[in-house]
C-alpha cells in the first residue's frame, strides 16, 4: 500500500470527525509491515501500519492482542482506532530515550502482567507471530502440566517444519530441535499456569515513554519467561535494572538456565523466514536448552 492509498484509507477512517489527513511519513523499524505517521489537519497524529499480502484477520489479531493487554490494567499500550484487512490504525505515542528508571517501571509492569492469570494457553481467536499463524488446540489447555507439550506441538514444531520446508535449517540442527521437543518436560522447570504475555517482546516493541508502552504483540496465554528471554537477547536497554525490578515483585529462580528454551521459538521463526545464521543458531539454542534445563 503506497502513501496515497494510506491517506485515502485513513481519510475514510476519520470521515465525520471534521479532520482530514494531510501527510503520511514513513516510519522505520519493522521487519514485515510498512508503517506511517499520519498527520491530520486538526493537529492530531495517528500511527498506521499496512501489509499488502496479509490475511484478512492479521491486523484484527494484533488489535485484539493490544486490547487484551490493556484489559489487564498492567501495561500501557496504544489505543486501537481501527483494524481492517491490510491496515491497522493506532493512536500515536511519542517515545523518548530509555533510562534506568523507565526500565525499572517496565520491569514492575511486566511482573504485574505476568502475574495476571489467562484462561488458557494460546488464544480463542487468530494469532500471528510475525506473518506466521499460530494455533491453539480445542479444547485449549489450561493446566500447568499442559504447557510443555503445548509449547512443543503448537509453537516449536510448526515453526521447525516451516524452517525445514524453506531450507532455513540443516538436518543436524533439525534433529536437535526435535530432541528438545521430545524431552521438553524434563527441562521446562517449575509448573507455570497460563499467564498473560506479550508474546513477541523484543526491545524494538517498547516505546520509551515515562511509563513505557508496548506495541506489536502476539498476546496470548503463555509462559512469562518467553517475554523476558526475548527482551534479554534483543539487548533491551538497561535490562539489568528491568529484571532486578521484575524479580523484586516476581522472583524466578533458575530463569537464566531456562532462557534458551523460551528463546527458541523466536530464533526458529527467523530461521523459517530468513534462513542464514538463524538455522545454526536454532540448533545451538536447542542444545543450550537441554544442557541448561539439566537434561542428561
Amino acid at each position: 500500500m503506497n502513501r496515497d492509498e494510506v491517506l485515502r484509507r485513513v481519510a475514510a477512517l476519520v470521515d465525520g470527525t471534521g479532520a482530514t489527513p494531510t501527510d503520511a511519513e514513513v516510519v522505520t523499524g519493522g521487519e514485515i509491515c510498512d508503517a506511517y505517521r499520519v498527520t491530520l489537519d486538526d493537529g492530531h497524529t495517528l500511527f498506521a501500519k499496512t501489509r499488502a499480502d496479509s490475511q484478512d484477520d492479521f491486523f484484527v489479531a494484533e488489535a485484539e492482542g493490544l486490547r487484551r493487554l490493556h484489559a489487564t490494567g498492567t501495561v500501557p499500550v496504544p489505543r486501537v482506532l481501527a483494524a481492517d484487512p491490510g491496515l491497522l490504525a493506532l493512536e500515536w505515542i511519542e517515545g523518548g530515550s530509555p533510562t534506568p528508571e523507565k526500565a525499572e517501571r517496565l520491569g514492575r509492569d511486566l511482573a504485574a502482567l505476568h502475574a495476571t492469570p489467562a484462561p488458557h494457553y494460546g488464544t480463542a481467536g487468530p494469532l500471528y507471530l510475525g506473518p506466521v499463524p499460530l494455533t491453539t488446540p480445542t479444547p485449549a489447555p489450561t493446566e500447568p502440566a499442559d504447557w510443555p507439550a503445548f509449547h512443543a506441538e503448537h509453537r516449536l514444531l510448526p515453526l521447525l517444519r516451516l524452517a525445514v520446508d524453506n531450507g532455513g535449517i540443516s538436518p543436524g540442527d533439525t534433529a536437535d530441535v526435535e530432541l528438545l521437543c521430545d524431552r521438553i518436560a524434563e527441562v521446562a522447570g517449575p509448573p507455570q499456569p497460563p499467564a498473560h504475555i506479550h508474546g513477541d517482546l523484543w526491545a524494538g516493541n517498547i516505546i520509551w515513554t515515562e511509563r513505557p508502552h508496548l506495541i506489536d504483540p502476539a498476546a496470548q496465554g503463555g509462559h512469562p519467561e518467553a517475554d523476558l528471554a526475548f527482551l534479554e537477547v534483543s539487548k533491551c536497554p538497561h535490562f539489568d535494572r528491568l529484571i532486578a525490578a521484575y524479580e523484586e515483585v516476581r522472583p524466578l529462580p533458575g530463569r537464566a538456565d531456562r532462557a534458551p528454551l523460551h528463546l527458541l521459538h523466536h530464533v526458529l521463526i527467523h530461521a523459517a523466514l530468513f534462513g542464514g545464521h538463524y538455522g545454526p543458531e536454532s540448533g545451538e539454542v536447542a542444545r543450550a536448552a537441554l544442557v541448561g534445563g539439566g537434561a542428561p
